[in-house]
């Protein structure tokens, strides 16, 4: 074996670690993609002679990849982050049974979580990721941010705080969350307006991603009979909605003949709805990948 082949298979070794940092970096699983095979690129013209700990030289890498790209994202303007909903990793419900997706959903990212993350400053963001999610130490998150450590701890603190007073921590029990979420999908498919009511927290906020298209459905709204309201109008896809793991807790996915039109991240605090998010982009759907599990054939 080469040298060049030696540093393409440490470099495998690391790519989940790399690939999960992005991913809650930028909630783009195309744009993780991207920045990971920027650092792979960086790595391969610099050469492995002088890296003493190739994973921490990578993470380094890939947080300032995607600070630029999260910098770039703010200077271009673009979607209200009220409609953003991260992209989902979707699996059945049996379990990923993919290290990579494993990787990816370790520490309960879920889209509750990764919603805050979108209402970060980019240096909020690498430093809150890296420190808390990944235990950079923050001398080393300093330079990237170009602030001291001491900075650079404050950061993460503002970070911190933000999460905690936004983010939903759900409930671990997951038959609890399929009780719930199957409770939510029978009382849709019935259209019991007031049994879905029962099952949301009186504050529920929902989130849908219909992305640039013409429906013009993005939208936030809050409050328990505002919401249950919205799911009704859904009713007639009812026949096409199934249980599944989205980021590793127990959500929805419609897919007439096996075709993905819509994910729905349901989180359960307290035995209640208090977030439900959906992204219903065709564009984004389109790329999500591990789709073969919803084709019709699949599921006989």
């Amino acid at each position: 074996m080469d040298d060049d082949e030696f540093l393409a298979r440490r470099f495998e070794e690391n790519r989940p670690h790399l690939r999960a940092v992005a991913y809650r970096m930028l909630g783009s699983l195309s744009e993780a993609d991207d920045a990971v095979q920027e650092a792979w690129l960086r790595l391969s013209r610099a050469g492995g002679d002088g890296i003493g700990n190739l994973g921490g030289w990578l993470t380094t890498v890939v947080g300032r990849v995607c600070l630029d790209m999260l910098r770039s994202r703010t200077s271009r303007g673009e979607q209200p982050l009220e409609v953003r909903v991260p992209d989902p990793v979707v699996t059945p419900q049996d379990g990923p049974g993919d290290p990579e997706h494993e990787a990816l959903l370790a520490d309960s990212v879920g889209l509750a979580l990764l919603v805050v993350l979108e209402t970060l400053a980019p240096a909020e963001r690498l430093a809150f990721v890296l420190h808390d999610m990944f235990a950079v130490p923050f001398e080393e998150i300093a330079p990237m941010v170009g602030r001291t450590p001491a900075a650079a701890r404050q950061l993460a603190s503002r970070a911190r705080r933000r999460v905690r007073g936004s983010a939903p921590v759900p409930d671990a029990d997951l038959m609890l969350q399929r009780e719930v979420v199957g409770a939510f999908m029978a009382a849709s498919r019935a259209g019991d307006f007031e049994a879905l009511v029962g099952l949301l927290d009186p504050d529920v906020v929902l989130r849908a991603d219909t992305g640039a298209g013409p429906l013009g459905l993005s939208r936030e709204v809050r409050g328990a009979r505002t919401v249950a309201g919205r799911a009704l109008l859904f009713r007639r896809f009812a026949p096409y909605t199934r249980l599944a793991l989205v980021n590793g807790t127990f959500g929805i996915v419609t897919a007439p003949e096996g075709r993905l039109t819509a994910v729905m991240s349901l989180t359960i605090t307290g035995g209640r709805i208090v977030e439900i998010d959906i992204l219903a982009d065709p564009a984004r759907l389109e790329g999500l990948e591990g789709q073969e599990w919803l084709r019709p054939a699949a599921l006989d």
